[in-house]
């Protein structure tokens, strides 16, 4: 470790400020920022990160600096952006002595609430007016329900961090293999008859096994033709989400005049250049739509048997509809579940009159929204099993 690292002396301000919040909320706040700029400072990390403080002195700023790098980051790539979050947030006297590129740094504080004992968030760009007022908890909850169509660009630019925080869950599956299990579970013979042989043929403990869980299988689809223009960058940034939470069980396809895979330039850790990689791969932004052709061509592939498999389009066909009808009987048939979201599913007046969307829509087990960071957040909760099957959906044992 380098000892000429960005720190500080002993720093009792920031930690604890008279009439602030508690030392935890400024250090998780800490930690989220961090996330906020690409460090992979996930829960566990965070819980190790507090547990180290918890032997050290959480009001020195040296501490507090070297428990966190230790810590939360992940990697070589992750040091840079830890220098800038820890100079941005503590308000460090002294920058980083590497020279490195300039980047913006998304601050993430709590601060004390004139209304009594209570927190909230402020949220701000490094670079921004001093005096710019901080985000209440009551703009984020409108915000969160706000058509991302009608969104300014720094409202889109909050949704988007807001996204890159989104918990990734996913519905468990039980799996074909066993693991064995202390407290119950099916007999283990095998287990149970090399007990007793090492015994000498005596009576042993019984041996019980369970079935393995893994997080199933999510293959998304993403529309990227013109009339989704409002929207694929938004779902584009909430595939990154998925696919950072569980990267060996989700694939992302982009849909438009041809199927694209982009799952590799999603696991990217940085959701900006996990975006700009998309946007070398994909070949066709703003084109037309040729949905029936496209889920042929994935049905192709082994990805959508046993997964639940997300369309994330608004239905607008240029193809044939009876071929997407086609296409979409076998894919209900193959999968395990099909989420059709739609963005204009959102306003009350929608109706789904489309060709493409009315022949897609018999084989749907769940059509849901997708125009709000809102949306998304039911749309994650129903990918984790929090959600439960629409009356009339198909069921079906595990795959």
């Amino acid at each position: 470790m380098a000892d000429d690292a960005p720190v500080t002396g002993r720093r009792t301000g920031p930690l604890a400020p008279p009439g602030g919040p508690e030392p935890v909320a400024v250090l998780t706040g800490f930690v989220r920022t961090l996330r906020a700029a690409g460090v992979a400072a996930d829960h566990h990390r965070t819980r190790t990160f507090l547990a180290a403080l918890g032997h050290l002195d959480a009001a020195d700023g040296r501490d507090v600096y070297w428990a966190g790098r230790l810590t939360l980051c992940a990697g070589p790539d992750d040091l840079a952006r830890y220098d800038r979050c820890f100079a941005a947030y503590f308000s460090a006297a002294s920058a980083p002595p590497h020279r490195v590129r300039a980047m913006t740094v998304s601050v993430t504080r709590p601060v004390a609430s004139p209304y009594g004992g209570r927190e909230r968030e402020t949220t701000g760009e490094q670079g921004d007016e001093q005096g710019a007022p901080p985000a209440t908890a009551s703009e984020i909850e409108v915000l969160r329900h706000r058509d991302v169509a009608r969104m300014s660009e720094a409202e889109r630019r909050q949704v988007h961090r807001l996204l890159a925080l989104l918990r990734g869950a996913r519905q468990p599956r039980r799996t074909r293999r066993h693991r064995p299990s202390p407290h119950g579970g099916a007999i283990d013979a095998r287990r149970t008859v090399r007990e007793i042989l090492r015994h000498g043929g005596e009576p042993a403990r019984l041996r019980r096994r369970v079935r393995r869980e893994r997080p199933r299988r999510v293959v998304m689809l993403v529309d990227v033709s013109g009339s989704m223009a409002a929207y694929a960058d938004t779902l584009l940034r909430f595939a990154h989400a998925l696919v950072r939470a569980e990267p060996r069980a989700t694939e992302v396809f982009s849909i438009g005049t041809r199927l694209t895979r982009i799952t590799a330039a999603l696991r990217h850790r940085d959701p900006g250049h996990a975006m700009d990689e998309c946007s070398a791969a994909i070949p066709d932004w703003s084109g037309g739509t040729r949905l029936g052709e496209e889920v042929r061509a994935l049905l192709r592939l082994p990805d959508p048997r046993g997964a639940i498999v997300v369309i994330a389009s608004d239905g607008w066909e240029r193809g044939e509809a009876g071929l997407l009808g086609v296409q979409m009987a076998r894919l209900f048939r193959l999968a395990r579940r099909v989420v059709w979201v739609n963005p204009h599913k959102g306003d009350p007046a929608y109706r789904p009159l489309t060709a493409g969307i009315r022949a897609a829509l018999p084989y749907v087990t769940d059509f849901v929204a997708g125009h709000s960071l809102a949306a998304y957040e039911e749309l994650a909760a129903l990918l984790a099993g929090d959600r439960p099957v629409r009356a009339g959906g198909r069921g079906g044992a595990d795959a």
